[in-house]
Protein backbone atom coordinates (compact mmCIF):
# COMPACT_ATOMS: atom_id res chain seq x y z
CA UNK A 1 0.00 0.00 0.00
CA UNK A 2 1.35 3.67 -0.92
CA UNK A 3 1.85 5.36 2.23
CA UNK A 4 3.65 8.98 2.87
CA UNK A 5 5.21 10.73 0.44
CA UNK A 6 8.73 11.18 1.27
CA UNK A 7 10.89 14.15 -0.43
CA UNK A 8 14.52 13.71 -0.51
CA UNK A 9 15.31 14.02 2.91
CA UNK A 10 12.60 10.89 3.27
CA UNK A 11 9.89 13.45 4.94
CA UNK A 12 6.76 12.11 5.81
CA UNK A 13 3.71 12.27 4.17
CA UNK A 14 0.31 13.27 6.17
CA UNK A 15 -1.20 11.06 8.90
CA UNK A 16 -3.96 10.32 6.49
CA UNK A 17 -1.75 8.31 4.36
CA UNK A 18 -1.95 4.24 4.65
CA UNK A 19 -1.65 2.91 7.99
CA UNK A 20 1.01 0.97 6.14
CA UNK A 21 2.37 -2.59 7.41
CA UNK A 22 4.11 -5.40 5.31
CA UNK A 23 0.76 -6.55 4.27
CA UNK A 24 0.05 -4.35 0.95
CA UNK A 25 -2.59 -5.22 -1.44
CA UNK A 26 -3.19 -4.91 -5.15
CA UNK A 27 -5.32 -4.66 -8.06
CA UNK A 28 -6.22 -6.25 -11.63
CA UNK A 29 -8.09 -6.54 -14.20
CA UNK A 30 -11.66 -7.94 -14.02
CA UNK A 31 -12.16 -11.63 -14.12
CA UNK A 32 -13.82 -12.63 -17.52
CA UNK A 33 -17.27 -12.45 -15.92
CA UNK A 34 -17.16 -9.10 -14.60
CA UNK A 35 -15.38 -7.00 -17.57
CA UNK A 36 -16.56 -4.49 -18.98
CA UNK A 37 -15.05 -6.09 -22.76
CA UNK A 38 -12.42 -8.01 -23.31
CA UNK A 39 -8.71 -7.44 -23.92
CA UNK A 40 -7.39 -6.91 -27.15
CA UNK A 41 -5.94 -10.44 -28.81
CA UNK A 42 -2.88 -8.32 -30.69
CA UNK A 43 -0.56 -6.28 -29.18
CA UNK A 44 -1.25 -3.32 -29.15
CA UNK A 45 1.51 -1.04 -31.37
CA UNK A 46 4.45 0.63 -29.94
CA UNK A 47 3.26 3.93 -28.71
CA UNK A 48 6.02 6.94 -29.57
CA UNK A 49 8.11 7.45 -26.25
CA UNK A 50 6.81 8.33 -23.23
CA UNK A 51 7.15 11.52 -21.42
CA UNK A 52 9.91 11.64 -18.73
CA UNK A 53 11.68 14.70 -16.61
CA UNK A 54 14.34 15.82 -17.00
CA UNK A 55 17.34 14.27 -14.06
CA UNK A 56 17.63 16.29 -10.83
CA UNK A 57 20.81 17.77 -8.98
CA UNK A 58 23.84 15.57 -9.62
CA UNK A 59 22.00 13.40 -11.98
CA UNK A 60 19.39 12.23 -9.71
CA UNK A 61 16.41 10.27 -10.75
CA UNK A 62 13.65 12.90 -11.27
CA UNK A 63 10.53 13.21 -8.33
CA UNK A 64 6.92 14.29 -10.23
CA UNK A 65 4.18 14.94 -7.42
CA UNK A 66 1.82 16.98 -9.70
CA UNK A 67 1.13 18.68 -13.28
CA UNK A 68 0.94 22.29 -14.03
CA UNK A 69 -1.62 24.13 -11.78
CA UNK A 70 -2.91 26.39 -14.70
CA UNK A 71 -3.29 24.00 -18.23
CA UNK A 72 -6.77 23.14 -17.68
CA UNK A 73 -8.59 21.39 -14.79
CA UNK A 74 -7.08 17.66 -15.32
CA UNK A 75 -6.38 14.87 -13.13
CA UNK A 76 -4.71 11.58 -12.97
CA UNK A 77 -5.88 8.64 -10.83
CA UNK A 78 -3.45 6.27 -10.12
CA UNK A 79 -3.93 2.59 -8.70
CA UNK A 80 -1.10 0.76 -6.97
CA UNK A 81 -1.11 -3.11 -7.55
CA UNK A 82 0.49 -4.00 -4.66
CA UNK A 83 1.88 -7.23 -3.32
CA UNK A 84 5.18 -8.32 -1.48
CA UNK A 85 7.17 -10.82 -2.69
CA UNK A 86 6.56 -13.07 0.43
CA UNK A 87 2.99 -12.77 -0.19
CA UNK A 88 2.69 -16.07 -2.12
CA UNK A 89 1.38 -18.19 0.83
CA UNK A 90 -1.26 -15.85 1.46
CA UNK A 91 -2.34 -15.80 -2.00
CA UNK A 92 -2.16 -19.33 -2.38
CA UNK A 93 -4.54 -19.52 0.52
CA UNK A 94 -7.48 -17.88 -1.45
CA UNK A 95 -6.57 -13.91 -0.34
CA UNK A 96 -7.37 -11.71 -3.45
CA UNK A 97 -4.71 -8.80 -3.95
CA UNK A 98 -6.89 -7.81 -7.15
CA UNK A 99 -10.01 -5.79 -7.27
CA UNK A 100 -11.80 -6.80 -11.16
CA UNK A 101 -15.11 -4.76 -10.10
CA UNK A 102 -12.57 -1.89 -9.46
CA UNK A 103 -11.26 -1.99 -13.16
CA UNK A 104 -14.97 -2.62 -14.80
CA UNK A 105 -16.24 0.30 -13.35
CA UNK A 106 -12.96 2.48 -14.28
CA UNK A 107 -14.12 1.00 -17.70
CA UNK A 108 -17.69 1.73 -17.64
CA UNK A 109 -17.09 5.25 -16.71
CA UNK A 110 -14.60 5.12 -19.28
CA UNK A 111 -11.70 6.77 -16.79
CA UNK A 112 -7.93 7.02 -17.44
CA UNK A 113 -5.63 5.84 -15.21
CA UNK A 114 -2.15 4.36 -14.29
CA UNK A 115 -1.62 1.33 -12.68
CA UNK A 116 1.52 0.80 -10.52
CA UNK A 117 1.93 -2.78 -10.40
CA UNK A 118 4.62 -4.60 -8.29
CA UNK A 119 6.69 -7.48 -10.38
CA UNK A 120 5.31 -10.05 -8.16
CA UNK A 121 1.16 -9.16 -8.49
CA UNK A 122 2.40 -9.36 -12.47
CA UNK A 123 3.56 -13.29 -11.85
CA UNK A 124 0.33 -14.19 -9.42
CA UNK A 125 -2.07 -12.47 -11.99
CA UNK A 126 -0.84 -12.35 -15.71
CA UNK A 127 -3.57 -12.50 -17.17
CA UNK A 128 -5.09 -9.49 -15.59
CA UNK A 129 -1.47 -7.72 -16.11
CA UNK A 130 -1.62 -8.42 -19.34
CA UNK A 131 -5.43 -7.23 -19.91
CA UNK A 132 -4.90 -4.05 -18.22
CA UNK A 133 -1.64 -3.44 -19.93
CA UNK A 134 -3.28 -3.93 -23.46
CA UNK A 135 -6.66 -1.71 -22.36
CA UNK A 136 -5.42 2.13 -23.41
CA UNK A 137 -7.69 3.08 -21.11
CA UNK A 138 -4.78 2.10 -19.04
CA UNK A 139 -0.75 2.61 -18.74
CA UNK A 140 1.02 0.22 -16.19
CA UNK A 141 4.23 1.93 -14.46
CA UNK A 142 6.92 0.07 -12.18
CA UNK A 143 6.11 -0.64 -8.47
CA UNK A 144 9.39 -2.70 -7.60
CA UNK A 145 9.37 -6.18 -8.05
CA UNK A 146 8.97 -7.08 -4.65
CA UNK A 147 7.27 -3.93 -2.88
CA UNK A 148 10.21 -4.04 -0.45
CA UNK A 149 10.82 -0.45 1.32
CA UNK A 150 14.20 1.37 -0.77
CA UNK A 151 14.65 3.35 2.53
CA UNK A 152 14.63 2.19 6.38
CA UNK A 153 11.63 2.68 8.81
CA UNK A 154 9.32 2.90 5.65
CA UNK A 155 5.74 1.84 7.83
CA UNK A 156 7.56 -1.94 8.84
CA UNK A 157 8.17 -2.72 5.40
CA UNK A 158 11.27 -4.76 4.38
CA UNK A 159 13.97 -3.06 2.82
CA UNK A 160 16.18 -3.64 -0.62
CA UNK A 161 19.89 -2.89 -0.10
CA UNK A 162 21.23 -0.05 -2.67
CA UNK A 163 23.70 -2.76 -4.33
CA UNK A 164 19.92 -4.48 -5.29
CA UNK A 165 17.60 -1.51 -6.29
CA UNK A 166 18.11 -1.37 -9.51
CA UNK A 167 17.56 -4.76 -10.11
CA UNK A 168 14.36 -4.85 -8.05
CA UNK A 169 13.48 -2.52 -10.70
CA UNK A 170 14.58 -4.23 -13.45
CA UNK A 171 13.30 -7.25 -12.68
CA UNK A 172 9.72 -5.91 -12.11
CA UNK A 173 10.15 -4.70 -15.70
CA UNK A 174 11.15 -8.39 -16.61
CA UNK A 175 7.91 -9.59 -15.07
CA UNK A 176 5.14 -7.76 -16.99
CA UNK A 177 7.30 -8.64 -20.02
CA UNK A 178 6.38 -12.30 -19.47
CA UNK A 179 2.72 -11.27 -18.23
CA UNK A 180 2.37 -9.85 -21.59
CA UNK A 181 2.50 -6.40 -20.82
CA UNK A 182 3.48 -4.64 -23.90
CA UNK A 183 4.65 -1.07 -23.61
CA UNK A 184 5.24 -0.45 -19.70
CA UNK A 185 5.44 3.19 -18.99
CA UNK A 186 9.18 4.27 -17.63
CA UNK A 187 7.63 5.99 -14.33
CA UNK A 188 8.32 4.46 -10.98
CA UNK A 189 6.88 4.52 -7.66
CA UNK A 190 8.69 3.96 -4.43
CA UNK A 191 7.17 1.33 -1.92
CA UNK A 192 5.69 3.00 0.83
CA UNK A 193 6.33 6.41 -1.24
CA UNK A 194 9.51 6.36 1.04
CA UNK A 195 12.55 7.22 -0.89
CA UNK A 196 15.90 9.77 0.07
CA UNK A 197 18.72 10.83 -1.94
CA UNK A 198 20.33 7.63 -1.97
CA UNK A 199 17.85 5.65 -3.46
CA UNK A 200 17.58 8.21 -6.42
CA UNK A 201 20.94 7.63 -7.12
CA UNK A 202 20.48 4.20 -7.11
CA UNK A 203 18.03 4.23 -9.98
CA UNK A 204 19.09 6.85 -11.98
CA UNK A 205 20.80 4.65 -14.69
CA UNK A 206 17.17 2.95 -15.32
CA UNK A 207 15.87 6.05 -16.89
CA UNK A 208 12.41 6.17 -14.88
CA UNK A 209 10.77 9.54 -13.45
CA UNK A 210 9.85 8.86 -10.04
CA UNK A 211 5.80 9.29 -9.47
CA UNK A 212 4.79 10.35 -5.90
CA UNK A 213 1.14 12.26 -5.58
CA UNK A 214 -0.23 15.22 -3.82
CA UNK A 215 -3.75 13.93 -3.34
CA UNK A 216 -4.09 10.90 -0.40
CA UNK A 217 -7.64 9.29 -1.02
CA UNK A 218 -7.40 7.39 2.34
CA UNK A 219 -9.12 4.25 0.60
CA UNK A 220 -6.24 1.80 2.48
CA UNK A 221 -8.12 0.12 5.01
CA UNK A 222 -11.06 1.72 5.05
CA UNK A 223 -14.86 1.00 5.67
CA UNK A 224 -16.68 4.07 4.71
CA UNK A 225 -16.64 5.08 1.20
CA UNK A 226 -18.03 8.62 1.61
CA UNK A 227 -15.29 9.71 3.63
CA UNK A 228 -12.74 8.18 1.19
CA UNK A 229 -14.52 10.40 -1.74
CA UNK A 230 -15.00 13.32 0.45
CA UNK A 231 -11.50 12.89 0.44
CA UNK A 232 -10.56 13.14 -2.49
CA UNK A 233 -12.73 15.77 -3.57
CA UNK A 234 -11.32 18.22 -1.10
CA UNK A 235 -7.83 17.58 -2.01
CA UNK A 236 -7.85 17.64 -5.76
CA UNK A 237 -6.76 20.71 -8.12
CA UNK A 238 -5.79 21.11 -11.46
CA UNK A 239 -3.29 18.31 -12.21
CA UNK A 240 -3.35 16.60 -9.19
CA UNK A 241 -2.18 12.92 -8.61
CA UNK A 242 -4.42 10.73 -6.15
CA UNK A 243 -3.27 7.90 -5.25
CA UNK A 244 -5.58 4.92 -4.40
CA UNK A 245 -5.28 1.13 -4.08
CA UNK A 246 -7.55 -1.27 -5.59
CA UNK A 247 -7.77 -4.71 -3.29
CA UNK A 248 -10.88 -6.83 -2.18
CA UNK A 249 -8.89 -7.22 1.00
CA UNK A 250 -7.44 -4.33 2.23
CA UNK A 251 -9.42 -1.31 0.51
CA UNK A 252 -12.89 -2.37 0.48
CA UNK A 253 -14.46 0.56 -0.85
CA UNK A 254 -12.37 1.69 -3.49
CA UNK A 255 -14.59 0.96 -5.88
CA UNK A 256 -17.64 2.60 -4.20
CA UNK A 257 -15.91 5.74 -3.71
CA UNK A 258 -14.93 6.20 -7.11
CA UNK A 259 -18.88 5.93 -8.23
CA UNK A 260 -19.14 9.08 -6.75
CA UNK A 261 -15.92 10.44 -7.23
CA UNK A 262 -15.70 10.29 -11.49
CA UNK A 263 -19.43 12.43 -11.59
CA UNK A 264 -18.35 14.95 -9.34
CA UNK A 265 -15.13 15.48 -10.27
CA UNK A 266 -16.64 15.63 -13.71
CA UNK A 267 -19.46 17.81 -13.06
CA UNK A 268 -16.87 19.92 -11.36
CA UNK A 269 -14.99 20.20 -15.26
CA UNK A 270 -12.29 18.16 -14.64
CA UNK A 271 -11.38 16.00 -16.65
CA UNK A 272 -9.23 12.61 -16.14
CA UNK A 273 -5.99 11.89 -17.77
CA UNK A 274 -2.97 9.17 -17.39
CA UNK A 275 0.44 10.10 -15.47
CA UNK A 276 2.08 10.38 -18.98
CA UNK A 277 -0.02 13.16 -19.59
CA UNK A 278 0.89 15.13 -16.87
CA UNK A 279 4.45 14.51 -16.88
CA UNK A 280 4.17 15.87 -20.58
CA UNK A 281 2.58 19.30 -19.72
CA UNK A 282 5.39 19.47 -17.15
CA UNK A 283 7.75 18.61 -19.11
CA UNK A 284 6.84 21.57 -21.62
CA UNK A 285 7.30 23.78 -18.87
CA UNK A 286 10.50 22.95 -18.15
Amino acid sequence: MISPVRPVSVARHAAAACALGAVLTACGAPDVAHSARPAPSATPAAPSRPPTLAPGPAGLTPVFKNGPRTQGRTVALTFDADMTADQGARAAAGERFDNPELIATLRALKVPATVFMTGRWADEYPAQARSVGRDPLFEVANHSYSHYSFTGNCYGLPTVSEDRMRSDVERAYAAFRRAGVPHAMPYFRFPGGCYDRQALKALAATGVTAVQWDVVSGDAFATDAEAVARQVLEGVRAGSVVVMHCTRSAAPVTEQAVRTIVPELRRKGFRFVKVSELIGAARGRQ
